[in-house]
């Protein structure tokens, strides 16, 4: 009996040591050594050390100058009523869809009112085809990435916004599309953070700036925003 018990303390004690001190350490120095930035959380700073978010995790961005992430369903604790939820987009500790099917009416309407909202605001899109992801939430709520199609139809009201031409806002974007993972997984996407880093960087949302940005198909440094 005593010969059964050591042997299973040792092999405990050998797994333990394997499995949850060597092999995490390892996997945690060597990916501080060759890919730290994404170890950490692929977090973005500004000049002042102050984190600005991460490129894995989709966040509000509110004035017109911005590129726009996918809605989030996401939702918090009502602080009024512990009992109920609020809205609360891209809630990192909260991740979820909305589990609204196809043949739900609250979805529809939610859908129609914000189509509604979305031409009121950019006019030049009414009547137009939109991509999915330009209404619809994810299962997530986190998304980081937008497609190429609703980045595109984003590129005048961000150009205007930002007082320069269109064209040059066009041209960023193009730069910013990332493609298939090895060639074949998943899709060509935009990553909404990264996008609008870039477009700070060498175009400013400053009051009274104008004209031309310094295109020069860098990456731009890290901006002071708020999303």
């Amino acid at each position: 009996m005593s010969n059964v018990v050591i042997s299973a303390a040792r092999a405990s004690l050998v797994t333990f040591v394997l499995c949850g001190l060597l092999y995490p350490l390892t996997l945690t120095g060597l990916a501080q050594l060759f890919l730290p930035f994404q170890a950490n959380g692929s977090l973005e700073r500004g000049p002042d050390g102050v984190v600005i978010g991460s490129h894995l995790i989709g966040q509000q961005w509110n004035e017109p100058q911005w590129f726009q992430g996918r809605p989030s369903a996401t939702t918090a604790t009502d602080p009024s009523e512990p009992g109920k939820t609020v809205p609360a987009p891209y809630n990192a500790a909260n991740s979820a869809g909305s589990n609204l099917g196809p043949t739900s009416k609250t979805l529809a309407d939610r859908l129609m009112n914000d189509r509604k909202a979305l031409e009121r605001a950019h006019p030049e899109l009414v009547g137009t085809l939109l991509p999915a992801d330009m209404l619809t939430t994810s299962a997530s709520g986190l998304d980081p990435d937008i497609t190429p199609a609703n980045a595109a139809l984003q590129v005048a009201h961000v150009a205007r916004a930002r007082g320069v031409p269109a064209e040059q806002i066009k041209r960023l974007l193009e730069q910013h599309v990332t493609g298939r993972s090895l060639g074949i997984f998943g899709e060509p996407r935009v990553n909404v953070l990264a996008l609008n880093l870039a477009i700070e960087g060498v175009c400013p949302s400053t009051a009274g700036h104008r004209g031309p940005c310094a295109l020069n198909g860098a990456r731009a440094p890290a901006a002071a925003v708020t999303p």
